[in-house]
């Protein structure tokens, strides 16, 4: 069972999915404008948010787009009557899960569901402080030692480090990486990605050429192991 949040501006939807989930056993929020909607979807015990593109205030390409930007690794199922293929691409570049087009049906929906939860990470530390190997990482001020020493990283290298210690041992692509950390308009390359994993192993590992913590994922990307 798990934690949902529906950002939904149709109210007789959004009752009709929270019913229904319910039903499953899940727990259920609510929220009407993507304002609101993403401030609740930065709570860490969410673990699923159910997205509606047209939302009063921002819409919710734009949540999804800042979810990622802020390092939220919650799982994201956009529900909408947005049902071109330009539509179903962009929100799953910019960091979407699945993608479900309106009207669809209660089973299919509820299917959708029960996959992305059964994919979902472990929970995250409760701390703001993580340790893996001789490293410390305390999320809330931004500040990482190693060997009870300050390193300096910069703000982005942090904003990386962020998505792999909240990633919960999930294989990262460098595609994702970019889109989470560095936003969809961002027109960099893969490289990009290589080159910060490669300061954060100069830094952090005890040998950057034999990594323990941030391990190539041949083919694909990266994955962060303690």
């Amino acid at each position: 069972m798990g934690k949902i949040l529906v950002i939904e501006d149709d109210r007789a939807i959004a009752l009709g999915v929270r019913l229904n989930l319910r039903k499953e056993g899940h727990s259920v929020d609510l929220a009407q404008d993507g304002e609101e909607g993403l401030q609740l979807a930065l709570d860490p015990a969410v673990d699923l948010v159910v997205l509606d593109v047209m939302l009063p205030g921002r819409n919710g390409y734009d949540v999804l787009k800042e979810l990622r930007r802020r390092g939220s690794t919650v799982s994201v199922l956009m529900l909408t009557a947005k049902g071109m293929e330009s539509d179903k691409i962009l929100g799953l570049r910019i960091g979407a899960d699945d993608y479900l087009t309106k009207p669809f049906g209660l089973g299919e929906l509820l299917a959708r569901v029960e996959a992305l939860l059964r994919r979902r990470p472990p929970r995250a530390e409760p701390t703001s402080a993580v340790r893996f190997g001789d490293n410390e990482a305390n999320l809330d001020a931004q500040t990482v030692q190693r060997q009870g020493k300050g390193v300096d990283l910069s703000p982005q290298e942090f904003k990386v480090l962020r998505l792999f210690l909240q990633s919960g041992g999930r294989a990262l692509s460098r595609e994702d990486i970019l889109a989470r950390c560095w936003g969809a308009e961002y027109e960099g390359t893969p490289r990009t990605v290589d080159n910060f994993v490669r300061s954060l192993r100069v830094k952090l590992e005890d040998d950057a050429e034999v990594p323990r913590h941030f391990v190539t994922v041949r083919g694909h990307g990266y994955r962060f192991e303690r």
